[in-house]
């Protein structure tokens, strides 16, 4: 079942349940899924790919993160608990989200092959290890893992 077709049915789903918030969030990425396909005049190329549907989940993600943070530092907190809700609801069509200790294992790896030494080489290690992680880790805690792992 593609993402789109899964959505469709996702959004049938929670207009029957009654369900609100999950379908004004299901149907945002539905939107978000159609702007990116229009904006970049895929008449003759189709659908999305996988890679690129995960960038749009990723980039709303990542919104409702910087969201929540913003409104409970703010002291909305219901604003900031719909955020959290959107977001796992989002996280719901992203592939599962990589632990830390199987970020280290990975960033351990693509260390060794890089041949980094210090943080100064932290800009060859992102590169690689966003490439590979792209949709199971958050940048945010890549770069974070990886500093705890590189010697300044």
């Amino acid at each position: 079942m593609t993402l789109k077709e899964r959505i469709n049915e996702e959004i049938k789903a929670a207009m029957k349940s009654g369900d609100k918030l999950r379908l004004e969030t299901v149907r945002d990425i539905k939107k978000y899924i159609i702007e990116k396909e229009t904006a970049e005049k895929r008449a003759q190329r189709g659908d999305l790919t996988p890679e690129e549907e995960i960038e749009v989940l990723t980039a709303m993600a990542k919104r409702r993160k910087d969201a929540f943070e913003e409104f409970s530092n703010a002291g909305r907190v219901e604003l900031a608990e719909k955020e959290k809700k959107e977001l796992a609801i989002i996280q719901e069509f992203l592939p599962k989200q990589l632990s830390e200790a199987e970020i280290k294992d990975v960033l351990t790896r693509i260390i060794s092959q890089v041949g980094a030494t210090t943080q100064k080489e932290m800009g060859k290690v992102m590169g690689v290890a966003m490439k590979e992680l792209k949709g199971k880790a958050d940048g945010s805690l890549v770069q974070k893992v990886l500093k705890e792992i590189l010697p300044a």
